[in-house]
Parts: C-alpha cells; sequence; structure tokens
C-alpha cells in the first residue's frame, strides 16, 4: 500500500516537473527593484536592496539631498523584509522628488517618474512615502529609508579645460 502511494507521488512529481509546474522562488523571472536600479543608475552594487546602503560605505558618496540619478535606499522593514531601491529621475523640491523603479505597485512591473515625499520629521528622507499605483496616489503607509546613494561623479564639479597653444611646442 505505502509502495503504491509513494509510486503515485512520484508520478505526480514527474507529471507536475514536465509541465513545469515545480515549486520555485516567488521571484523567480520577475524584475526585481534592485538590478533595475544598477541598470538605469550605473551604481554597481549587487545582492538584496537593504544591503546597498552600508555597501556604498567608501564606494560611492551618500547623503540625505535627493540628486538627479541618485538611488534611494529603503530600508528593510515588515512589509519589506529585503528593502527597495529606486531611482531619482526628478528634484521637485527637498521634500518631493520623481522615481524611476521597478516591482513596486505591480509585481515585476516598472514605474517611471512617480511621486514620493519625505515625511521624516527632520526632513531627512529617513520615513517616505511613495505613488502606489493600485491606489492611484501615495501609499497609505510611510516607508523607512537610509538615505541617498550618489553615482560616481555626481557631488564633483569637473574642471572646465580650455585649449590653448603651447608656443614653445611650435617652435621647431
Amino acid at each position: 500500500m505505502i509502495g503504491r502511494f509513494r509510486a503515485a507521488c512520484a508520478m505526480v512529481v514527474l507529471a507536475l516537473a514536465a509541465l513545469g509546474l515545480t515549486a520555485s522562488p516567488a521571484t523567480a523571472g520577475v524584475l526585481q527593484c534592485a538590478p533595475f536600479a544598477r541598470q538605469v543608475s550605473g551604481i554597481q552594487l549587487f545582492g538584496n536592496a537593504n544591503t546597498w546602503w552600508g555597501q556604498a560605505e567608501g564606494r560611492y558618496d551618500r547623503g540625505h539631498n535627493p540628486r538627479v540619478g541618485a538611488v534611494l535606499a529603503f530600508a528593510a522593514s515588515r512589509s519589506m523584509p529585503v528593502g527597495h531601491v529606486a531611482m531619482v529621475s526628478k528634484v521637485v523640491n527637498d521634500r518631493e522628488v520623481l522615481l524611476t523603479h521597478a516591482n513596486w505597485s505591480y509585481r515585476g512591473g516598472i514605474e517611471r517618474n512617480v511621486r514620493a515625499i519625505d515625511v521624516s520629521p527632520n526632513n531627512d528622507w529617513t520615513d517616505v512615502r511613495v505613488w502606489y499605483g493600485p491606489i492611484g496616489g501615495l501609499g497609505l503607509r510611510s516607508n523607512p529609508a537610509r538615505g541617498f546613494i550618489y553615482p560616481e561623479g555626481s557631488t564633483t564639479e569637473q574642471p572646465v579645460r580650455m585649449a590653448s597653444l603651447d608656443t614653445a611646442a611650435a617652435a621647431f
């Protein structure tokens, strides 16, 4: 009896595998926020979003002022156990930005230029509300954030170089 049951279970497992219905991680094949943020920002950090802030230390400038091209790094929370990252596509003012990100409102979906506002008591972008598509407005809850990770070269201005004629070298 047990042998027949095991054989029947094995047959079901094989049939499901043949149909591609085997169990797989929930995120397999779905666009995630971290690879998308890496692609659109050029910030070369890897792993879960909640590790980006720590990984950026010593590699990228970090801060609490929004800049176009910077990545807003959200902290892990009960509702976001692996955090979230999103690129700033426009700074509206010191307390509002537009974000471009993936896997927020819709599983695997990309959203461009969605509103995010700083609701932190110290105006430091450590508590943020973000547009949430299914309700057509800012999300009902705020989300903890670490701050902004700035792409290389975004904080230092490059000096202007002017062409000039080297007259000493021109005299043969």
